[in-house]
């Protein structure tokens, strides 16, 4: 049953709690401040910011702030790390700390070396940084890589990845190569352009949105206030997510205090609970129920695409049955998804990391946009497809030309304004670069922001790979464990500098829904992104072929990034408008899409192949030890930003602290298990011990357990070749193995070591009770009776029995969150 002390809504009065301690706190004023300066969110890519105020969003709209950029902030504004920690504290002790404490030490405020063999970081000063830089930099370009966050700003990026391209490397991986790059190469094979194509005014025109693998409430929380808006006005929310995410039922927003503060909004109007990994059947399931429901758009269909013909020959030739064994979903439930999309005027289809975790990513997205388009559900205004991207300047990272998936355009622009030919050697994408610094085929990596190891699968071998690089650059605000777990072989620089709210200059970032915002200039003794670039790339490079040292003043980067970035044009006068835009050729207000054609490109999404192994795979069982083998999800809390954490545990899963796993009570019971149990996990790759059972709303045969302490289970996916649709290495640990040594209990002892021991029945009333007890009183029975939600009927069980169960592959990050 339910645990009545679980919270039956999101957000709420906690979140009123939370802005009334941080305020309260000797930091308060200074927050205070800081969230009233004109500069973007530091959290999520839906913050808010920029020149119209810390508290209002493009749209000019208030109250547009949340708890996690509070957070941030808190976080931002802590003294420095006293000296003594690096000087009294070895590496082999910094090692043992978690993401929260390495965070706490507070602020780096001086750059720090840790040379080879040393066990200490010890300070230097920054004319001996450049003299190492320089000379680190002047490696073979195949041998020098970056890795970057969405923590810094459009003018850090394009420096950074015009410095590597004129030194002849392409090797620029980023953040984004393990969140959202299926989702940019699955739109660009789609639409021609790999970002939304939906805007804030758009998503509110909207009467449906379908939400998928996303926990909106715990990592977007400002899009949880345009899902209230568009409930409110009559439409509806779909969401299609293996975990049960309490704050997508009903959520409580600060921004309607009488509407929705008391007992919270409701959310959900139809809630799927699929095989984890099995999107793409999902997918086809909702086309082929519209293809015989009639809700096909035939004429848009002809019009406006190309490539229907196959897809739609696959719908036909693909049965219900192999449909619903894949995914787990009833026919019906998929028909009910189809009939709200079908009814309503315009869609939005929204997704997170829950898509673009798996090997088949890219199909997954590629299902998306055939699903728009064959709805008519794509080209105006509030319809369209938005992919939910997580660190607030991640997509502009991307725009910048910080990627190994370089569009044709910039790359013209880019030799013109170089004065050469860029290299066509293809450079590493994230998980490449961790496979050749393994190889020992990288000298230098230069890493501007973000966390390499710990957002990386299989821990063992990215503290290895990194431990082979000669020089290891680390620019950041503070510690994390990859400053004490990434080092390199001859030695590593961890150097400080600004937040977004310091800096000396303006900047510019770029949100997930293509909105430039403009970042006034603050304060600070450290030393700017930008300068730091500059400077090394004037060392590098001299005055030619551009003025680098130049590139000091970021109002020129700012008219470079004009010339050269598509739909980037307005920066130019950026600075004195003070008028932010939106990126162009974008946001699809008719249906002419960046193709060749003009027109949508589909193409067929096979099923995916999702069964489970036995225990042998995990070397078998002792004698006297039972097991269960489950796919995993790995996500965050929902005290979590990226791979920093915030607070330990999760109050709304119920989970108390980081070394746990929650599992669905049927199979709990199928394996002898009960809550609170501590056992053993076994993944691809590792294993971690003494793991708290929670017994939760998750799908059965699936398991979620936190990131990034869940990297040590998961093994990377062997990359592929490059011309195929799925992007190289995005499969990552499959499956896991919980196992506890057997105890006899009355009616316990005997039951099978794997699979369902519950009869099919009762499971499939168990798994509808579930989702009818997380919501409010009365919510599941108006669902029920405007015939929202399908019960599982006895076709569920092809997805749940004893034999070959599913199995996801998945990444950091499975259920809807950035990574990194």
């Amino acid at each position: 049953m339910a645990d009545p002390e679980l919270p039956t809504s999101g957000g709420g009065w906690p979140l009123i709690d939370g802005w009334a301690r941080a305020t309260l706190s000797p930091a308060g004023p200074r927050l205070w401040q800081t969230l009233n300066h004109n500069s973007a969110c530091l959290s999520c890519a839906w913050g808010t910011g920029g020149q119209n105020g810390g508290f209002r969003d493009e749209l000019g709209e208030p109250l547009q702030r949340c708890l996690k950029s509070v957070e941030a902030i808190q976080a931002e504004l802590q003294p420095a790390v006293d000296a003594s920690v690096f000087a009294g504290r070895c590496l082999a002790e910094l090692q043992q700390l978690g993401s929260a404490a390495c965070d706490r030490l507070g602020r780096l405020d001086r750059p720090l070396i840790r040379r080879a063999g040393s066990p200490h970081y010890e300070p230097i000063g920054w004319d001996e940084v450049f003299a190492l830089l320089e000379p680190a930099f002047r490696c073979p370009p195949e041998r020098l890589a970056s890795y970057s966050s969405g923590r810094s700003s459009n003018e850090a990026a394009y420096l950074l990845q015009l410095l590597l391209r004129a030194l002849g490397s392409n090797n620029l991986a980023d953040c984004s190569d393990l969140c959202h790059a299926p989702s940019t190469l699955g739109l660009r094979q789609a639409f021609g352009s790999g970002t939304s194509n939906v805007n804030l005014e758009g998503l509110q025109q909207a009467d449906c949105v379908v939400l998928l693998g996303s926990n909106a409430p715990a990592n977007h929380p400002r899009l949880m206030n345009e899902l209230i808006r568009l409930r409110q006005r009559g439409g509806r929310v779909i969401v299609i997510n293996p975990v049960l995410e309490v704050g997508l039922l009903r959520f409580g927003s600060p921004a309607f205090p009488l509407r929705s503060m008391p007992r919270g909004s409701e959310i959900a109007s139809l809630v799927l609970q699929p095989v984890p990994g099995s999107d793409a059947a999902v997918l086809l399931g909702i086309q082929k129920a519209l293809l015989e429901r009639g809700g096909i758009a035939w004429e848009f269909v002809q019009n406006h695409s190309e490539g229907w013909q196959t897809v739609i020959a696959q719908i036909e030739a693909t049965g219900w049955e192999a449909i619903t064994a894949c995914c787990g979903l009833s026919r019906e439930e998929l028909d009910a998804a189809a009939a709200v999309i079908q009814e309503s005027q315009a869609v939005v289809f929204a997704w997170a990391m829950g898509i673009t975790h798996h090997a088949n990513g890219t199909d997954n997205v590629q299902a998306i946009a055939n699903t728009a388009v064959l709805s008519g559900q794509i080209g105006r205004p509030g319809a369209g497809t938005m992919p939910i991207r997580g660190h607030s300047n991640v997509q502009g990272f991307g725009s910048m030309g910080v990627t190994v998936h370089l569009c044709d355009a910039l790359r013209q622009a880019l030799e013109t304004l170089l004065g050469q030919p860029l290299s066509p050697r293809q450079g590493y994408d994230t998980r490449a670069l961790i496979e050749a610094a393994d190889a020992g085929a990288v000298d230098t990596l230069f890493c501007l922001g973000g966390n390499l190891y710990g957002a990386n699968p299989d821990s063992s071998q990215a503290a290895r790979a990194i431990g082979r690089i000669d020089t290891v650059v680390y620019l950041a605000t503070k510690p994390n464990t990859g400053h004490f777990h990434g080092l390199g072989a001859k030695q590593t620089l961890l150097l400080p500098v600004f937040n977004r709210f310091e800096t000396p200059h303006r900047t510019t970032v770029e949100s997930g829904n293509n909105w430039v915002r403009l970042n006034e200039p603050g304060r600070t003794h450290l030393r700017s992104e930008v300068e730091l670039l500059a400077e090394l790339a004037h060392r590098l490079l001299g005055e030619s072929p551009i003025q680098w040292r130049r590139l000091h003043d970021s109002a020129y980067v700012r008219e470079l990034i004009a010339r050269t970035v598509p739909g980037y044009g307005p920066m130019a006068g950026i600075d004195a408008s003070r008028r932010e835009f939106e990126v162009q050729g974008r946001v699809l207000h008719q249906p002419r899409f960046a193709t060749a054609s003009g027109r949508a490109r589909l193409a067929p999404t096979p099923l995916p192949d999702l069964s489970l192994p036995g225990p042998q795979h995990f070397g078998g069982l002792a004698a006297g030890e039972a097991g269960l083998v489950l796919s995993l999800i790995t996500a965050r809390s929902y005290g979590q930003h990226n791979t920093v954490v915030y607070k330990q545990g999760d109050v709304y899963r119920g989970m108390p602290h980081r070394n746990t796993i929650l599992m669905n009570r049927a199979d709990l019971a199928a394996a002898g298990l009960r809550a609170h149990q501590r056992v053993q996990v076994q993944g691809e790759a590792g294993r971690l011990d003494d793991v708290e059972i929670i017994p939760g709303e998750i799908r059965a045969g699936a398991a979620l357990m936190f990131y990034p302490e869940a990297n040590v289970l998961m093994r990377p996916v062997q990359p592929l070749q490059r011309q195929q649709r799925t992007l190289p290495g995005r499969r990552f640990g499959d499956c896991l193995q919980v196992r506890h040594r057997r105890r006899r209990r009355p009616g316990l002892g005997q039951l099978p070591m794997a699979g369902v021991a519950a009869e099919q029945g009762d499971r499939q009333r168990q798994l509808t009770q579930q989702r009818q007890r997380a919501l409010q009183p009365g919510a599941a029975l108006r669902m029920r009776q405007q015939g929202l939600v399908a019960p599982h009927p006895p076709a569920l069980a092809a997805a749940q029995q004893t034999g070959p169960q599913r199995q996801v592959r998945v990444a950091p990050g499975r259920i809807g969150h950035s990574v990194v």
